[in-house]
């Protein structure tokens, strides 16, 4: 009996149930059964796509990376001012949590105890979000082209700022007072703050 072939559909029903179970019901209660029964098909499909539940979980989080990479790269667009482009970066990535929250959460903020190590090969793609970043700031230091570990560094530290705004929002651990468009401009301009300028080293 042939074996049946993959399909795009039913790869995406699967992923976007589980995402749906994993952040209702948490990472232990994720069920192959569960998903197979909430769309229709058997467990034994799933299997066509995803090896077991760590290799679903893994590919979740590249799909939210993806799309990430794609509203950060679209965001730029023509800029040529390096400092320009890391405002537009910064401001990507803080959108993209607010109108992505489910693959936010899924990205950066599910922690489970016992999944699989990442696959080097996932991690170099989830690194090109990170790049765009370090690149944008060796240029502002006046070295395009040449990233350096400082870039590196400095593209950790803005993304750390960007993702704990991000994150007390998202718990609801800031001032009801605020607003938090006012608060989410605080933050880009203080990470803009930060960055060096030609000639200088953070």
């Amino acid at each position: 009996m042939a074996r049946a072939k993959p399909n795009k559909e039913l790869r995406d029903l699967i992923l976007d149930e589980a995402r749906r179970e994993m952040l209702a019901q948490g990472y232990r209660s994720l069920s192959m059964r569960k998903i197979a029964a909430a769309i229709g098909c058997t467990a034994t499909s799933i299997y066509l796509y995803f090896k077991d539940k760590d290799d679903l979980l893994h590919a979740l989080i590249d799909e939210g990376l993806d799309r990430l990479h794609n509203q950060l790269s679209t965001s730029t667009g023509e800029v040529k001012d390096p400092r320009r482009r890391c405002e537009r970066l910064c401001r990507a990535f803080l959108n993209f949590a607010i109108e992505n929250r489910e693959f936010y959460e899924i990205i950066f903020q599910l922690h489970p105890e016992h999944m699989k190590r990442y696959p080097q090969t996932l991690y170099r793609r989830a690194r090109r979000n990170l790049d765009l970043f370090a690149s944008a700031l060796a240029e502002a230091a006046g070295r395009p082209g040449k990233i350096s570990d400082v870039d590196h560094l400095q593209a950790h530290v803005v993304w750390a700022q960007l993702h704990g705004a991000v994150a007390l929002h998202q718990t609801q651990r800031l001032d009801f007072r605020l607003n938090i468009f006012q608060f989410f401009d605080g933050v880009v301009r203080n990470a803009l703050n930060a960055i060096p300028g030609p000639g200088e080293e953070s």
